[in-house]
């Protein structure tokens, strides 16, 4: 024969185990962190992939841009090529970008470059440079010219979900469509 209090007490126990009063905030306050935490990724991947997208097109701009010049290029142009570049591509972050004119010599089967001018403290492109940057380039007939437009912009999540700071690069490259080359007047 079982003792009264312990009868009262599996009582008790099995009446716990089948009350569910409760269960549904139990599994909310399990729950509304992670559904939170993917809400906030989706954003975080949106904006960064949002952001590369505005950084290609920027690119693009500049490249056809500058394509379509028949007077010489001066600093003047590429500092507000620069500036254009930021606004099209909304950013709050310091941006750099790379102006570069190549030629190719069927001969040597190699390119050269006819000048290279930048914005926001990178390097210049020399002609060794540029020879390594065959793979990179499409083919093109002899003396064919492209002008190389590289731009590079940070990008910083706005929250910390697994996503560190990069840096957004683009290698944009077009030939000129009006004039045979594209001059620069310093």
């Amino acid at each position: 024969m079982t003792h009264p209090h312990v009868a009262y007490l599996i009582r008790k126990l099995r009446h716990f185990a089948r009350d569910a009063k409760g269960s549904l905030t139990v599994e909310a306050v399990i729950m509304f962190p992670l559904l939170f935490w993917a809400l906030l990724s989706m954003l975080v991947f949106f904006d960064a992939y949002r952001q590369s997208s505005l950084n290609v097109k920027a690119a693009y701009t500049i490249s056809d841009m500058l394509s379509r010049e028949v007077d010489p290029i001066t600093p003047a142009y590429l500092d507000g090529a620069r500036n254009l570049f930021n606004e099209l591509a909304r950013t709050a972050t310091p941006t750099r970008m790379r102006v570069t004119v190549v030629y190719y010599n069927a001969a040597q089967q190699k390119f050269y470059r006819d000048w290279s001018q930048e914005r926001g403290g990178i390097a210049v492109l020399s002609d060794a440079d540029v020879h390594g940057m065959k793979d990179r380039l499409p083919s093109v007939p002899d003396n064919e010219r492209l002008i190389l437009v590289e731009t590079w912009a940070d990008y910083n999540p706005p929250f910390n979900v697994g996503i560190d700071r990069q840096d957004l690069y683009n290698f944009v490259f077009t030939r000129p469509r009006f004039a045979p080359q594209v001059k620069f007047q310093s």
